[in-house]
């Protein structure tokens, strides 16, 4: 078995790693596609504040039940899933209150313990998500992304009546576009470069907006006559973002937060009072693949022009290069594990 494995920051490495034991409640996922993930790069770049090294990286995977241990019962030998890398204790109270993402004792594959960027992995029966054998690995191994996008969202709130704004057109306003056209709702997308605003207009934006050429306060006054986005979510993790969103987000409006910068900004409590604001900040998943695959599997979501790259996972160092060298090409790219 080979593992990708950052070995310390900017020191990436291939490596021989023996096969994982399986636990009673576990099962061995066998890897077939996983995606490069931004907090992958974070890692690999020493940036992630949660991540302890040497560690095997990636969260975002799909692939086929190898052998299920002592009890389990969800899934069986020679099923296709698409893996949750959110483990929580169950017995917090975060996790009480049904905030599993958000558990005390959180630990993420990929992050907090070795995932899924290796041949094989162990991992709990409870975050193994079934799915249809006729489902391309590829496309499962999105669901993790969407989820993400599916958790603001759930956050926020999001239906047929409400303007979002979404500032940024990366792989995560991407999703975010493509769940909230979903629900109906009307989407405008800002960002710094013309290429990413043009996907985002591929994938249903109603309104693309290039933030270097033109003023995005100007430009959503007059929506939802004239009160402005009734959600924004901010995708880009630019502090300065949240005062410019809480004056432009209309009475009664929500906002959510999926940068993670320690950065600090300066909000009006003013204008969250007046307006009677909502801020929220959203963290992985709270258990969202189910519903994600459901979408997918219904032909709700249709996610393949995500996958921009593939590479053999044994070519990993070129994928890392590629996205490093020239991010404008990239939206997801994933590493095939079934070579």
């Amino acid at each position: 078995m080979v593992a990708l494995t950052v070995e310390k920051p900017h020191v990436l490495a291939l490596a021989a790693e023996r096969d994982p034991a399986v636990a009673p409640g576990e099962v061995l996922v066998r890897v077939q596609r996983a995606g490069i993930c931004g907090s992958d790069m974070h890692i690999y770049h020493g940036s992630n504040p949660f991540a302890v090294y040497p560690r095997v990286i990636g969260h975002e995977f799909s692939g086929i039940v190898e052998a299920v241990g002592a009890g389990v019962t969800t899934v069986a030998e020679g099923d296709h899933v698409v893996v949750d890398p959110v483990v929580s204790c169950g017995h917090c109270y975060a996790c009480r209150a049904g905030r599993t993402n958000v558990c005390a004792n959180l630990e993420v594959f990929g992050v907090h313990r070795d995932g899924g960027f290796r041949n094989r992995v162990a991992v709990p029966a409870a975050n193994a998500i079934k799915v249809r054998d006729d489902l391309p690995f590829s496309i499962a191994a999105l669901a993790e992304p969407l989820s993400i996008a599916a958790n603001v969202l759930s956050r926020t709130g999001i239906g047929a009546e409400d303007t979002v704004l979404i500032y940024g057109a990366g792989t995560v306003g991407l999703t975010v576009v493509q769940v909230a056209k979903l629900h109906g709702a009307r989407c405008i997308v800002a960002d710094l470069d013309d290429n990413r605003l043009a996907r985002a207009k591929a994938f249903g934006a109603d309104v693309i907006l290039n933030s270097s050429r033109e003023s995005v306060p100007d430009a959503v006054r007059g929506e939802n006559e004239g009160l402005g986005p009734t959600v924004v979510i901010d995708g880009a993790g630019v502090p300065s973002l949240l005062e410019e969103a809480c004056r432009l987000a209309s009475p009664a409006g929500r906002i959510g937060l999926l940068g993670f910068s320690p950065a600090p900004c300066n909000i009006s409590q003013q204008e969250i009072v007046k307006k009677e604001l909502t801020l929220v900040g959203s963290r992985l998943n709270r258990r969202l693949l189910p519903q994600v695959i459901e979408w997918i599997e219904s032909g709700r979501l249709k996610p393949e022009a995500l996958i921009t790259q593939v590479f053999p996972a044994a070519d990993a160092a070129d994928a890392f290069a590629l996205i490093e060298r020239d991010p404008g090409s990239t939206i997801k790219v994933q590493l095939d594990f079934s070579l």
